[in-house]
């Protein structure tokens, strides 16, 4: 049956056309479909007599949206980090002055960095980025917070009243995520950026867990996943590939940027997994992902080929070689870690 003819209340997330990550080009596909959908939702809405506080909620939440997506679109070929911390942090402590370096050496490499647009952590990263690599976030708070000096008044300045839907823009625009330490907010971000990752929602992308030199404050988060999550059987062993602490700027920039050195995005296409790659796997890397990561497929085998013809919404990708296989998608963990040897020499 063709979807379009299906009552809209019956049309469920296509994951041919999931949100696109950062660092890809507009689809071409057209979108009346989804707009007939929408329609048909709002309609829905009046016919259900839904209470005026919901509708409150929901026109909120689709006008911040609709501007969120307006402001980040000219922006969406360039690679970004999202630079979480705490709002408290002095400008002459040790993390502000790393978050600085880092954001600083970030725009160097022709990324920009997002922030939740505060003091703290987050001046830091825009103070190293410059006005022109920042992007930031804001939200309305009755005792915080004003937008930092290098943001303010910026085009590229967004300020949002939820935080479920900033918390949205700040993993669906970017391209890493990097966490210095922070209060609770902090520490949701970090955690709710894993658990999207280790259930499938979010693409996965680097998250790095930063501390200064000497500091404690993720290596003892780690220790807490390690004793209570790992031996307790509440996570699987390669969960905790999907992030990285570390105490240095350097180790954390080589992994946001060794992560994009041959693997650059992925998609599914149906039953299959399609990962896009910068250039054709060698016979001898090949043989070698079929023999150590056989048993995250679902069946078949992994397969080299040219742009599925499912994906010619994308032509600025169409060139890039393709990865291809039927992916068990219980083992995120250990698809990162494919995605590590991928980006392996």
């Amino acid at each position: 049956m063709d979807q379009n003819k299906l009552p809209a209340e019956a049309i469920g997330d296509d994951e041919h056309e999931r949100p696109q990550p950062a660092d890809e080009p507009i689809s071409s596909i057209d979108s009346q479909d989804l707009y007939r959908v929408m329609r048909h939702t709002v309609d829905r809405l009046e016919k259900d007599q839904a209470a005026r506080g919901d509708l409150k909620i929901l026109s909120r939440t689709l006008r911040e949206l609709r501007y969120a997506f307006s402001v980040f679109r000219p922006y969406r070929r360039r690679r970004k980090v999202t630079i979480f911390g705490s709002a408290r942090t002095a400008p002459d402590h040790p993390e502000y002055i790393i978050a600085t370096e880092l954001g600083r050496r970030m725009a160097e490499h022709g990324w920009m960095v997002i922030t939740g647009a505060g003091g703290g952590i987050m001046e830091a990263g825009h103070r190293g980025a410059g006005r022109d690599a920042s992007m930031g976030l804001n939200i309305m708070l009755p005792f915080e917070q004003g937008a930092n000096e290098y943001i303010e008044g910026d085009p590229k300045l967004v300020t949002m009243k939820y935080f479920f839907t900033r918390k949205l823009m700040f993993v669906k625009e970017c391209s890493a995520v990097c966490c210095l330490p922070g209060g609770f907010g902090t520490l949701d971000e970090a955690l709710e950026t894993l658990t999207l990752m280790q259930t499938g929602k979010q693409t996965l992308i680097p998250l790095v867990l930063l501390d200064h030199p000497g500091g404690s404050y993720w290596r003892d988060l780690g220790e807490f996943i390690e004793k209570q999550l790992l031996r307790n059987g509440m996570i699987s062993p390669e969960d905790v590939a999907l992030y990285k602490i570390t105490n240095s700027v350097d180790e954390a920039i080589e992994e946001i940027i060794r992560f994009y050195s041959v693997y650059h995005s992925l998609r599914y296409v149906q039953n299959r997994l399609v990962l896009r790659l910068k250039k054709v796997l060698s016979d001898e890397k090949l043989a070698e992902i079929k023999e150590n990561f056989s048993d995250i497929l679902v069946d078949g085998s992994f397969i080299q080929c040219s742009a599925l013809p499912e994906e010619t919404g994308e032509p600025a990708l169409a060139d890039l070689p393709r990865l291809v296989f039927h992916f068990d998608r219980h083992a995120l963990g250990r698809l990162r870690m494919l995605i590590d040897v991928i980006n392996q020499d």
